[in-house]
């Protein structure tokens, strides 16, 4: 009886911590897919170019180079008693009045939403850098893929409100309704910040420069090194076809009200049930076999959307499967990635060990997304998911030779990553 009680007692804050960071990371969701999924359908339907919706991606660009100031946001405390809880707080009233500002901009006026977003972007990187530092420092080793799952259950409602809903909303009532909607929900994750604990104690005396949060001491530990090098590679084709899966819908005359449904359904999906399933299979097949795996069925239905732009596949119904499953796949990937990568953090800068991990591969992504328009408009859809299908299949054949050629591979001692004998 009393080993229960005790047990008991220690659940309860696990549990708060989880709704916290489920809060936390839906703050970023909403926003982050108003510009990612809603945004560029919206904006091709304006006959903005795709050229012009591919470099868009570029808005991605301060959530690739954060790392630079993820030191001073492990080591600033914007208020005295609230160190990330205040960044938090901070950057998303920050986030909310970009959302607003675009009311007072055409919906196929490109330069200003590209200037408002990348403000936005920029406030998103920064709660992201505290965020993760949060739950890399609070969440224990057994709890990553619990907590990984959960970031990308909260995602997932981020689409929903952010990407399906703006889309709706957009067809539906217009511009104006659909941004007033969005910003006033995004108030709703305040709470999260508000209900933060950190147990960190605010400095007394300034840091030495040798035990101060850097780039420099994540770059001299062999493991971290190791994972860098994954996170470069694994989803090096992802952004190819992300950034024009949405315009190659709308021009396979799919109508944005259904794209929008469509994407809520899958994130819906990948939040919620297959977010659960990649936590359970890290735990018991290991981060390697579960990487594996995915990559592979990533593969696929990049090769699903190159047949179809070929012609050799007809019809709607295997692009709604593609495209679906293909939600679901990256919402696992987050789980099995970012529990690899929380394995190599270190409490004393948790949020820079993860925020470079986190940058790197968007580096590709980035680079990816910035030349899909281009590649489409000069090769064609077919080629271009062609060369993201290749692209897919070699990152997985890399990933897999570099964890299983290290046999004392990061994060092998502990269950998130500990695979079965």
């Amino acid at each position: 009886m009393i080993d229960a009680t005790v047990s008991g007692t220690e659940r309860r804050p696990r549990y708060r911590l989880f709704a916290v960071l489920a809060g936390l990371y839906l703050a970023q969701g909403i926003p982050t897919y108003l510009f990612a999924a809603a945004l560029p359908p919206i904006m091709r339907e304006q006959d903005v170019s795709r050229t012009a919706i591919g470099f868009f991606s570029i808005l991605l660009l301060p959530l690739v180079l954060k790392f630079l100031w993820a030191p001073a946001v492990d080591r600033i405390r914007p208020f005295a008693r609230a160190h990330r809880a205040g960044w938090v707080i901070l950057t998303q009233f920050g986030i909310i009045g970009s959302i607003l500002s675009l009311m007072a901009v055409e919906p196929g006026n490109v330069w200003a939403i590209f200037a408002i977003g990348f403000v936005a972007s920029l406030l998103l990187s920064t709660q992201d850098i505290a965020t993760d530092g949060y739950a890399a420092k609070h969440l224990e080793p057994a709890e990553r893929p619990i907590g990984n799952a959960i970031q990308g259950g909260a995602i997932a409602f981020g689409v929903i409100a952010g990407g399906t809903m703006g889309l709706v909303l957009y067809h539906h009532a217009g511009w104006h309704v659909m941004l007033a909607t969005i910003a006033l929900i995004s108030f709703l994750p305040l709470v999260a910040a508000f209900a933060m604990r950190e147990d960190d104690p605010a400095p007394s005396r300034p840091s030495s420069p040798v035990s101060r949060p850097s780039i420099m001491a994540f770059l001299r530990r062999p493991e971290a090194r190791l994972v860098l090098w994954i996170a470069l590679v694994y989803r090096a084709s992802e952004g190819l076809v992300k950034a024009m899966e949405g315009s190659y819908l709308v021009d396979a005359g799919i109508p944005l009200d259904v794209i929008g449904y469509l994407s809520g359904a899958s994130a819906a999906t990948a939040g919620l049930a297959g977010s659960v399933i990649a936590a359970v299979l890290v735990r018991r097949i290991g981060v390697t076999a579960v990487l594996g795996l995915l990559g592979s069925l990533r593969t696929v239905c990049f090769l699903v959307f190159a047949l179809h732009a070929f012609g050799v596949i007809l019809g709607v119904w295997p692009l709604y499967g593609a495209s679906v499953f293909q939600t679901l796949i990256r919402y696992m990937e987050i789980v099995a990635l970012y529990s690899l990568f929380m394995s190599v953090t270190t409490s004393e800068q948790p949020g820079t060990d993860f925020t470079i991990l986190a940058c790197a591969q968007l580096i590709v992504y980035l680079a990816g997304s910035m030349s899909s328009g281009a590649l489409a408009d000069l090769l064609g859809y077919g080629a271009l998911f062609g060369i993201s299908t290749a692209l897919s299949a070699a990152a997985v054949l890399a990933t897999l030779t570099m964890l299983r050629a290290n046999p004392a591979r990061p994060g092998a001692a502990f269950p998130a990553t500990k695979g079965p004998g």
